[in-house]
C-alpha cells in the first residue's frame, strides 16, 4: 500500500513538478548508464595486462602497456569530470540557476538602459554569462587533462601561457560567432509566425554550411599555422589520386598541430569545386617536427624530480618515430576521400539537422529559455537515441570508406597506417563490446584490420 500511495502522491503533484522530476530522473539514468559502460571498459584496461595473441603481430608489449596506462588515466579523469558535470547541472536546476541568470542578465541590460522589451538583447547577455560560467568551471578540468594526463603520457606540447592565450582566443571567437547567429535565430523565431520552425531550421542549416566552408580558411588559422604542402612526390600523388576519383582538389595544407599536441589527424573541407585537404604535421613522418626533435636530441632531462616519471614516459613515447610514410598517408586520404565519394559528408549534414517541433510560448516566456528547456532537457531522450543511431551509422560509413580505399589499391598501406596511428595515439585495441557499441564512432581496430586483411594482397 505504501508504494502505491507514493505513486499516487507523485501523480497528484502539479504537472510542472512532474516534468521537472522526470527531467532530473532521466538525466541521472543516462549518467548511471554511461558510468556502468565506462566501468565495464575500465575493467578491460585493468585486467588485460598482456598483448592478446591476435594482436601479437601488430602491437609490441611496451606500446600496449603505455596505451593501457594512458586509457586508465583518461578513464579515471572521465569518471570524476563526469560526476562533477552531472552534479553541477543538477544543482543548477534545483536551485534555480537558469532563472537567476536570466534575472541577472536583465539587471545588466537595465544598467545599460535596455528594458524588458529588449528580450533579444537580454538573451545575448544571458548567453555571454552562461558561456563564461561554463568556461571558468571547465578550466580546471581542462588544465588537469592537458598538463597532467596528456603531459604525463607525452602528448602535450603546450606551455601554460600558450594554453591560456588559446583559451581566451577561443572564448572571444566563440562569442563573435554565437551572439550574432543567436540574435538572428531569435529574431526569425519571433517574426516567423506559425511556420517559424521551418525558417529556423533553414537558417541553422545555412549557418552550418557557411561555418563548414569558412572554418579552415578564416577560423582555424587564428589558432594554428597552415602552410601549403611543399612540391614533391607526396603532393603529386595526392593530386593524382584526387583526379582519379574526380575530387575537385584545389589546395593541400599542412597544419602545425605539433605545437599543441602530438596527436595526429587529417581532413578535407569545402563545397562544390573548391575542396582542400588538411594534413596535421604529426601525421607525416617526413614532416613531423617531433621526429626532428628525436634526431637532434638523444634524450630529455626532467625539469625536476617530481616530474621525472612524467618526463620518462614522454621521452619513451618520443623515442619512436611519429607519423606515417607517404604511401600510408595516401591510404589514409583514400579512406577520407571515400567519405566524400560515397556521399557520407552530405548525409551526415542532413541527418544531424534536428527538425524543429512546432511548439509555442506564452508572452511571458523568453524564447531563448524556451529553446534551452526544450532542446536540452525535454528532447534529451530523443537526443540520446539519435546520438546512438548516428554512432552506428558512423561505424558503417567507416567500413565503407575503408572498402573504398581497398578499391584504390590502398588496402595494404591503410592496414599499416591504422596500426601506426593507433600506436602514435596510444589507442587501446581491446574493448568491451557494449562500451564500443554505444560510444565508438569508428569500428574497433581489430575489426577494421580483419576487414582489410582479406583484400590486403591486392
Amino acid at each position: 500500500m505504501g508504494m502505491w500511495a507514493s505513486l499516487d502522491a507523485l501523480w497528484e503533484m502539479p504537472a510542472e513538478k512532474r516534468i521537472f522530476g522526470a527531467v532530473l530522473l532521466f538525466s541521472w539514468t543516462v549518467y548511471l548508464w554511461e558510468t556502468f559502460l565506462a566501468q565495464r571498459q575500465r575493467r578491460i584496461y585493468k585486467t588485460t595486462t598482456h598483448v592478446p595473441p591476435e594482436l601479437g603481430q601488430i602491437m609490441d608489449s611496451e606500446t600496449f602497456e603505455k596505451s593501457r596506462l594512458y586509457q586508465l588515466d583518461k578513464s579515471t579523469f572521465s569518471f570524476w569530470s563526469g560526476l562533477y558535470s552531472e552534479t553541477e547541472g543538477t544543482l543548477i536546476l534545483l536551485f534555480g540557476g537558469i532563472p537567476y541568470l536570466w534575472r541577472l542578465s536583465g539587471r545588466f541590460c537595465g544598467y545599460a538602459g535596455f528594458g524588458p522589451e529588449y528580450e533579444i538583447t537580454q538573451s545575448l547577455v544571458f548567453l555571454l554569462l552562461a558561456t563564461l560560467f561554463s568556461a571558468l568551471t571547465g578550466l580546471p578540468w581542462s588544465l588537469y587533462n592537458t598538463f597532467v594526463i596528456e603531459e604525463k603520457h607525452g602528448f602535450n606540447q603546450q606551455t601554460l601561457g600558450f594554453f591560456m592565450k588559446d583559451a581566451i582566443k577561443k572564448f572571444v571567437v566563440t562569442q563573435c560567432i554565437l551572439l550574432p547567429v543567436s540574435s538572428l535565430l531569435l529574431y526569425i523565431i519571433k517574426i516567423g509566425g506559425d511556420y517559424f520552425f521551418i525558417y529556423a531550421w533553414l537558417f541553422t542549416l545555412v549557418v552550418s554550411l557557411v561555418l563548414v566552408t569558412i572554418y579552415a580558411d578564416y577560423i582555424a588559422p587564428l589558432f594554428d599555422k597552415f602552410t601549403p604542402l611543399p612540391e614533391g612526390k607526396l603532393k603529386e600523388e595526392i593530386e593524382v589520386m584526387a583526379k582519379s576519383i574526380d575530387f575537385p582538389l584545389t589546395k593541400v595544407y599542412v597544419v602545425e598541430g605539433s605545437k599543441r599536441s602530438s596527436h595526429s589527424n587529417a581532413y578535407f573541407y569545402g563545397f562544390f569545386k573548391n575542396k582542400r585537404i588538411v594534413l596535421f604535421d604529426t601525421l607525416l613522418e617526413e614532416y613531423s617536427v617531433l621526429n626532428k626533435d628525436i634526431q637532434e636530441d638523444s634524450g630529455m632531462e626532467p625539469r625536476n624530480e617530481e616530474e621525472g616519471n612524467s618526463e620518462e614516459i614522454k621521452a619513451k613515447v618520443k623515442n619512436k618515430k611519429q607519423g606515417c610514410k607517404n604511401e600510408e598517408v595516401l591510404a589514409v586520404l583514400g579512406h577520407e576521400l571515400g567519405h566524400w565519394k560515397l556521399g557520407h559528408t552530405v548525409k551526415n549534414i542532413i541527418i544531424s539537422q534536428e527538425l524543429f517541433a512546432a511548439f509555442g510560448f506564452y508572452d511571458s516566456q523568453p524564447t531563448l529559455i524556451g529553446l534551452l528547456i526544450i532542446f536540452q532537457f525535454i528532447f534529451s531522450p530523443y537526443n540520446e537515441v539519435l546520438s546512438f543511431c548516428l554512432t552506428v551509422l558512423s561505424r558503417r560509413f567507416e567500413f565503407q570508406a575503408d572498402a573504398f580505399a581497398k578499391k584504390l589499391g590502398k588496402a595494404k598501406d591503410l592496414y599499416s597506417a591504422l596500426i601506426k596511428l593507433n600506436k602514435d595515439n596510444l589507442g587501446f585495441p581491446v574493448s568491451d563490446w557494449l562500451f564500443s557499441m554505444w560510444h565508438y564512432s569508428h569500428p574497433p581496430l581489430l575489426e577494421r584490420l580483419q576487414a582489410l586483411k582479406t583484400m590486403k594482397q591486392h
